[in-house]
């Protein structure tokens, strides 16, 4: 790889910025740059790993999971995930019932859960075992080690990214 960087014209954040996009990463380009790379800067799925995490998910594929869901199962799927990927049927509905952004009666998060199973058969993997485990003699919601990992860093870019959610945002995926 060859970089030429005039340092007769060329600031300082300009170098700094070819040398970040020599190297893959995105640069934030000084707007008066005239060459500037025609780059995002944000993260996107691209930027997740797709090696296979268990089952055949990978980081991207969960991302797109959690990008297609309606914003209440995201929303309960999250929290499943905060809890380390275990949680009671009780301790789910009470956090729901009275949430300040995505409330869920108590009756409805079974119903509100039926879309993960819905979009995990387009989106997941063939022959993939359910993402979201559910254990009604125990009641309680259940998800893979590795796979809460995988989700921890798709709920971060969705975080990062919020427009690439379905029902989220002017650009949201349908």
């Amino acid at each position: 790889m060859r970089l030429t960087i005039d340092t007769g014209t060329d600031t300082y954040e300009q170098a700094i910025a070819a040398v970040q996009a020599a190297y893959g990463l995105r640069p934030d380009v000084p707007p008066a740059w005239p060459d500037a790379p025609a780059m995002d800067p944000r993260p996107g799925p691209q930027d997740l790993a797709d090696d296979d995490l268990a089952d055949g998910w990978t980081d991207q594929l969960l991302f797109q999971m959690v990008a297609a869901l309606m914003p209440g199962a995201r929303a309960v799927l999250r929290r499943i995930t905060e809890l380390g990927g275990t949680a009671s049927y009780e301790d789910v509905q009470h956090h729901f019932a009275h949430h300040p952004t995505h409330p869920i009666p108590i009756s409805r998060i079974g119903g509100t859960l039926t879309s993960v199973r819905a979009v995990q058969r387009h989106i997941g993997p063939d022959g993939a075992g359910p993402l979201l485990q559910r254990d009604e003699r125990a009641r309680r919601y259940r998800i893979d080690d590795v796979l809460v990992a995988g989700l921890q860093r798709a709920f971060a870019l969705a975080d990062a990214r919020p427009d690439l959610m379905r029902g989220e945002g002017a650009g949201a995926a349908a």
